[in-house]
């Protein structure tokens, strides 16, 4: 049984190890790509501060097979979060934990205060589009804030209320 809780420092190895090998698998291992933000060696401080959380999905083991959080969108407007770096590993896929988890990100992100949810895709990471569809994330035409993922090419948000 997969779960998933806060993450700790303990696991900032296995975060870092499963965002490097899972975002090249979508084309997603150049510049401009969430992979080479400084915060991946260190989620869990990155993570600890004011307005943001992350999480991470666990076995039995205690083994960290994915994660996804919260933080408010660098260079956005207050009151705007960004989903932020949600990969799983292959065998942690096609459960539904990433609607799960993402369901109660947004739960975290309107506690927290924040009015929208966005985030920032590619093309070939279809299951994920689909899931930001079913739960009624709408497609942008452009990105909002300064993330500095100038590869993706799909952009949504999600009004929070």
């Amino acid at each position: 049984m997969l779960t998933f809780r806060p993450i700790r420092p303990e696991d900032d190895a296995a975060v870092a190890a499963i965002i490097r090998l899972v975002m090249p698998e979508f084309g997603a291992g150049g510049p401009g790509f969430a992979i080479n933000d400084a915060e991946v060696d260190r989620m869990s401080a990155a993570y600890s501060v004011p307005g943001a959380a992350y999480f991470v999905v666990v076995d039995e083991a205690g083994r960290v097979l994915g994660g996804g959080g919260v933080a408010a969108l660098a260079g956005g407007e207050s009151g705007v979060c960004e989903l932020k770096k949600m990969y799983f590993l292959p065998e942690a896929r096609g459960m539904g934990l990433g609607e799960k988890l993402l369901r109660h990100c947004l739960d975290v992100a309107k506690g927290l205060g924040y009015r929208t949810c966005y985030l920032e895709t590619l093309t070939g990471m279809d299951q994920a589009i689909r899931l930001y569809k079913k739960l009624d994330f709408r497609s942008l035409c452009s990105p909002l804030g300064r993330t500095g993922h100038g590869g993706c090419d799909h952009w949504f948000a999600l009004e929070l209320v």
